[in-house]
């Protein structure tokens, strides 16, 4: 009989707004944050991709829904999420990084109905203690302009802190400019994007897939080589094969 560490009750307690960050006015608690959390509350603890034919998709009304199982003190519980772009409008055409991202958020939202981070999603700004009324944080002194995290959709120049120097390419509304640089996100990414080269049944449709993905893939490149490689490797085996096909 497995003898958990802590219970759904203590899951409730606990504040991980030390994971989380704000984006377009909603607070998201980063997937490694309460994973780690997670663990330590039940180190068998486990999470699936529930598949339908073969893809992590489930296709409703016109969009699509991912699913996530964790199982935690041996209870598994089951949440979906659509999959949805930077504004949180439903993707029609999800890319690769779409997929991964609402998996991993979709994750955390499993771990949230075990009681972990539950209050994020109910609004507070902490977990409510015993007998207590919700702790609400003091207000942070405001940053100094050099350090500022201005929102997504301002029209300010981006500036490399380290350099001070300009980036002179500027990405257009509708592009990533964000994304989780740990291994086990660009493991992910990567072995998906080799997984669904699948979907690809020409030269053009292949080249779209790679296309939609450059942002992530330049970023690849730069941070894990070695990933890239994998991914580039497919790519240039299947942009063969097409170009065999077609003579």
């Amino acid at each position: 009989m497995n003898e958990y560490v802590l219970g759904p009750v203590d899951l409730l307690k606990i504040n991980v707004n030390e994971y989380t960050e704000k984006k377009n006015g909603l607070t998201y608690l980063s997937w490694a944050g309460a994973w780690g959390e997670a663990l330590k509350a039940d180190p068998a603890v486990n999470f699936k991709v529930e598949m339908f034919d073969g893809t992590p998709l489930m296709m409703v009304g016109g969009s699509f829904m991912v699913w996530v199982t964790v199982t935690m003190f041996g209870k598994p519980v089951t949440c979906m999420l659509p999959v949805l772009d930077y504004r949180n409008k439903p993707i029609n055409t999800p890319n690769s990084f779409d997929v991964n991202t609402s998996i991993m958020r979709c994750l955390v939202k499993a771990i949230a109905m075990h009681g972990l981070g539950l209050y994020i999603y109910a609004g507070e700004d902490a977990p409510e203690a015993d007998g207590e009324a919700p702790v609400v944080e003091e207000p942070k002194p405001e940053a100094p302009l050099g350090n500022r995290i201005w929102p997504e959709k301002a029209e300010f120049p981006k500036f490399n802190i380290a350099t001070a120097k300009k980036v002179e390419r500027k990405p257009k509304p509708d592009e990533v400019t964000e994304w989780d640089s740990s291994d086990a996100s660009r493991t992910l990414f990567a072995d998906s994007m080799i997984e669904y080269t699948h979907i690809c049944t020409s030269l053009e449709q292949l080249q779209g897939f790679w296309g939609k993905n450059h942002l992530q893939l330049d970023s690849l490149k730069q941070t894990h080589p070695e990933l890239y490689k994998r991914v580039l490797t497919k790519f240039s085996e299947l942009k063969q094969s097409f170009i065999k096909e077609a003579e």
